[in-house]
């Protein structure tokens, strides 16, 4: 049996985290190169606990997210879970997801409501490692770049600030298989009601540039200068007020995010999301992450031919936008 534990240490190499005590700047680097660093389960579950122990550290006051290479990453791994969400067996189901490695633990049946909602309720928890920036009581920067998408674009959502390249692209590939995300209250409040619902409708990707008149995006630089960018910003917040201070004000920060319902709007998007195999197609070639024959060439491949019917500069795929 795979237990969480394993997935964690298989990611060490994937989420690597170093930290400097005298300039308490620390740094989560996402390094999955051949993958543009999608995340799996134990990706996932590791950025949690680090971010969770970077929360306690007191050699930290500073947290900078990046990517390796080209991106800083293009989601959850979308075939890690393609069979549990389309064909599942009798005895499938989400406990490794669910940090459960008890065998006398038995997952809901495929079919039933809590087969899906008891993991997409889960990922309304910080410990999911979909949401842990929320419950981070430090400075948070993210140095976005590439393809920020998916699990990525959660991550840009809760951060404190976002540092950009211009080629830049924010969104989420459910949007077009699925019809939602567990962030979207969150993204809702940053990206704003007309660009959001823009997002969400057509599933375009959004430039650094568009963000950054949203709201959404702090600064935008060539890529050649985003690292010197986000250094600056972590320098900068780094000297700042003691952390203590920082403490307090982002616990101020967090009394305001739910008033506005951040984490009621993670616990009615899980609820949302276990509704998708209620969801009816309007024709047969429809793209419906819940339709096995849709997706038995696998979810990645029907994602990137389903890109090809929309306009080039409204394309998720770098290549695809091009032509």
């Amino acid at each position: 049996m795979v237990t969480i534990a394993d997935h964690k240490r298989e990611a060490e190499k994937h989420v690597l985290y170093e930290k400097d005590p005298k300039t308490r700047i620390a740094t989560i680097t996402f390094s999955r190169l051949d993958k543009h660093n999608t995340a799996t389960i134990g990706m996932r579950a590791r950025f949690g606990e680090l971010v969770h122990k970077a929360n306690i550290d007191d050699e930290v006051k500073v947290l900078v997210i990046r990517g390796e290479g080209d991106n800083l990453g293009s989601g959850g791994d979308l075939d890690e879970h393609g069979d549990l969400y389309l064909s599942p067996k009798p005895g499938d189901g989400f406990l490794v997801d669910l940090e459960i490695d008890d065998p006398a633990v038995k997952y809901p049946p495929p079919g039933s409501f809590r087969y899906l909602h008891g993991l997409t309720d889960y990922y309304a928890k910080a410990r999911s490692g979909n949401r842990p920036l929320q419950e981070f009581k430090k400075i948070s920067i993210i140095e976005a770049k590439g393809y920020c998408y998916g699990w990525h674009f959660y991550q840009c959502a809760d951060a404190d600030i976002i540092v950009s390249s211009d080629d830049a692209l924010f969104g989420h590939p459910s949007f077009r298989y699925a019809g939602w995300g567990p962030r979207m209250w969150q993204w809702l409040e940053t990206v704003g009601l007309r660009r959001f619902s823009e997002m969400l409708f057509t599933g375009r990707p959004f430039q650094a540039d568009e963000l950054k008149v949203a709201g959404f995006v702090n600064s935008v630089v060539p890529r050649d200068q985003l690292e010197a960018e986000t250094a600056k910003y972590a320098h900068a917040c780094s000297i700042t007020r003691p952390t203590d201070v920082v403490v307090a004000q982002k616990t101020f920060i967090e009394a305001y995010k739910q008033y506005r319902g951040e984490y009621f709007g993670s616990l009615l998007t899980g609820w949302l999301e276990g509704m998708l195999p209620l969801m009816k197609d309007d024709a047969e070639n429809d793209v419906n992450l819940g339709k096995d024959s849709t997706f038995q060439q696998g979810i990645g491949k029907v994602v990137k031919n389903n890109d090809l019917n929309y306009p080039p500069e409204w394309r998720l795929s770098k290549k695809g936008r091009q032509g």
